[in-house]
C-alpha cells in the first residue's frame, strides 16, 4: 500500500464511476498524487474500509494522512492547500 504522510494518494477502483469522475475533474489541474488501485492492494483495500465504515468506498483520497472518502474536487484541494501546498502545481 503506498501511504504518503506529506502528499496526495487517490484510492480507487476499475469501473467505478465516481473515480473515473474525479480522476477526470483532477486531469488538467496540475495536482501531484499516487493512484493505488484498491483491487491489486489488499492493504491499500484494508485501508479504504478502515476509514470508510468497513465498506470500499472510493474514490477515498488521503492529504498528508488525512482520509476523506468521495470528496469532491473542491473539497480535495481545500485539504490541499491546509496540508500538502507542496502537491499543487506552481502558481496556485
Amino acid at each position: 500500500m503506498t501511504q504518503d504522510q506529506d502528499g496526495v494518494v487517490l484510492y480507487w477502483r476499475p469501473m467505478c464511476t465516481y473515480c473515473m469522475k474525479l480522476r477526470l475533474r483532477l486531469l488538467f489541474t496540475g495536482l501531484r498524487f499516487v493512484k493505488v488501485n484498491i483491487w491489486r492492494d489488499p492493504e491499500a483495500a484494508a485501508f479504504v474500509r478502515s476509514v470508510a465504515g468497513g465498506n470500499e468506498t472510493v474514490p477515498t483520497v488521503t492529504v498528508a494522512g488525512r482520509a476523506m472518502v468521495n470528496p469532491s474536487k473542491r473539497e480535495l484541494f481545500e485539504a490541499v492547500r491546509a496540508h500538502a501546498p507542496r502537491s499543487l502545481p506552481r502558481g496556485r
